[in-house]
């Protein structure tokens, strides 16, 4: 008896002891690693992929994406990632054609502009101007009253 009592004492003292990382380790070769529970998912998983039925306005971007010629193509239920990635492709080519339009604005200033010099006008000449007739305007009302 004395005997199974200094087991349990030497067994409950050496047995359970702090590792470098704070976990509970058994020694005597029982367990090696802290058990985990096995997680069981909530929701049953699917490899299926969620699919999303389009709206027309989703439809036209598929369409002018590129992903599909006619609207008749388009299945039913498309998936996300297959939305996603036409709704970026438009993305792009919006951001592309704002950038023709920016720099073809820009070039029309610079046309504009070398005309007006020519007829030498300027913004100063033109400031001038309108300050010049405004103080004429101004002038004639002064004298009426």
């Amino acid at each position: 008896m004395r005997n199974w009592f200094s087991f349990c004492e030497r067994d409950a003292s050496s047995s359970l002891r702090l590792t470098r990382n704070s976990d509970l380790k058994r020694i005597n070769g029982f367990c090696t690693k802290p058990q985990e529970s096995p997680k069981t998912p909530s929701q049953t998983y699917s490899h299926r992929v969620p699919l999303h039925k389009p709206t027309n306005w989703e439809r036209k971007i598929l369409i002018w994406s590129g992903r599909f010629k006619k609207e008749e193509e388009i299945p039913e239920t498309v998936s996300f990632e297959m939305l996603d990635a036409a709704k970026n492709k438009m993305r792009v080519k919006i951001s592309y054609v704002m950038i023709a339009l920016t720099v073809a604005g820009c070039i029309l200033m610079v046309i504009e502009g070398k005309k007006a010099a020519k007829r030498h006008e300027s913004l100063t000449s033109l400031n001038l101007e309108k300050k010049a007739r405004l103080r004429e305007e101004a002038a004639l009302k002064a004298k009426t009253e």
